[in-house]
């Protein structure tokens, strides 16, 4: 009888790391918040270097210090382990430090363009220390193996091909954050889009094609539904990216925390710790409880069925939120976002909210898309 040919086990796929997504993304978010706002762009008769050879700031803030040099140590982190987990460990730590090193450097000079922004050199050394800083201490853990729990929770949980799905996951908490119409409803963006087309398009043939703006609110069903829509999104991508059933468990469970950890904290931000419970109005409750009515349905649900129905979710969930207009009382929400310290980070995490849902359908539907795994060969 001939020998069947070996074939790998599914469980023998390797993973790649998760922090080239996580790297990505933070990348992303530093490049927001040291560019924005993305507007006067124009030569200013100085050379871009020219911060490295100007007078050392006079003052400096508590506040700027340490956003300078925190800001800097998930990237140095990040791009250490990165490179140390893709074959390239006695690069790791100089890739860690230098490859943030010039993304601030060149970020600072890009500032030289932007007439709201001041590029310093001050500003450029605390990013790098921060680097310096992240990447020291990712090769510390590497060298002593702290993140071999890590690398291990990964193999018996995730999904082969999920690295971005629990990326994203990891950043669902900040993309909630930023106050929407009804809690948890990311991806608002029809305002701000149709506002910008208006601008665009005015005084133009044009003009009269845009739709009027949109100004009715949402029905308290209509708010319950899009409750459960937005944490349905997640829920399901969650668990179109484990490998068993007892760990969608779990994971339903710690969303539902999560879920009712950052809404306290929303309202308790937005109104003073007296009225932490105020977001837990009727429609929310019940928007809760239609969640975790799906939450067990959809648990016996294959991994593709389930990214499949995060894609359903989440294309409903930007269809039917982005007819809904920003209620009244939503400026009272956004008002402690208004602080000067807090008004880029709030612009960052708005952007991210409108960000989440779009890159969630274009994830779990590279989830649904990958091949099953592989079959053993029974035929004698």
């Amino acid at each position: 009888m001939r020998p069947r040919p070996a074939m790998p086990s599914p469980e023998a796929v390797p993973h790649r790391s998760l922090a080239w997504p996580l790297l990505l993304g933070y990348a992303l978010l530093v490049l927001y918040a040291s560019l924005y706002p993305f507007e006067g762009w124009r030569d200013q008769g100085v050379a871009s270097w020219a911060f490295l050879v100007a007078p050392w700031p006079r003052y400096w803030t508590a506040f700027d210090v340490v956003s300078n040099l925190v800001g800097y140590l998930p990237l140095g982190w990040l791009t250490t382990v990165a490179l140390a987990r893709s074959g390239a460990p006695r690069l790791a730590w100089w890739g860690g430090v230098l490859i943030p090193t010039l993304l601030a450097l060149g970020l600072e000079a890009a500032q030289t363009y932007l007439p709201r922004r001041v590029p310093s050199q001050a500003d450029a050394a605390l990013n790098a220390a921060g680097a310096l800083l992240g990447a020291t201490v990712a090769a510390w853990l590497l060298r002593e193996r702290w993140l071999v729990p890590w690398a291990q929770f990964r193999r018996d949980w995730q999904r082969p091909g999920a690295q971005a799905a629990w990326a994203l996951l990891l950043l669902w908490p900040a993309a909630v954050l930023a106050p929407t119409p009804v809690p948890f409803g990311i991806g608002h963006f029809g305002p701000a889009v149709q506002a910008a087309l208006r601008d665009l398009l005015q005084d133009t043939p044009w003009q009269g094609w845009l739709p009027p703006p949109v100004d009715a609110a949402a029905s308290p069903l209509g708010e319950a539904l899009l409750v459960a829509l937005a944490l349905g999104v997640p829920l399901l991508l969650g668990y179109a990216s484990v490998r068993r059933r007892w760990q969608r468990a779990v994971w339903a469970l710690a969303l539902g925390v999560m879920a009712l950890a950052l809404g306290t904290l929303m309202a308790v931000l937005a109104l003073g710790a007296a009225h932490a419970s105020a977001w837990l109005t009727a429609p929310v409750r019940l928007g809760l409880a239609l969640a975790a009515g799906l939450a067990v349905l959809t648990l016996p649900l294959g991994g593709r069925v389930a990214a499949l129905g995060c894609v359903l979710m989440a294309t409903a969930l930007l269809v039917q939120l982005n007819r809904v207009a920003e209620p009244a009382y939503l400026a009272e929400w956004l008002r402690p976002w208004r602080d000067a310290r807090y008004v880029h980070l709030h612009g960052l995490l708005r952007w991210w909210g409108w960000a989440w849902p779009v890159l969630a359908v274009w994830v779990a539907a590279r989830l649904a898309l990958l091949p099953a795994p592989s079959t053993y060969n029974r035929q004698p």
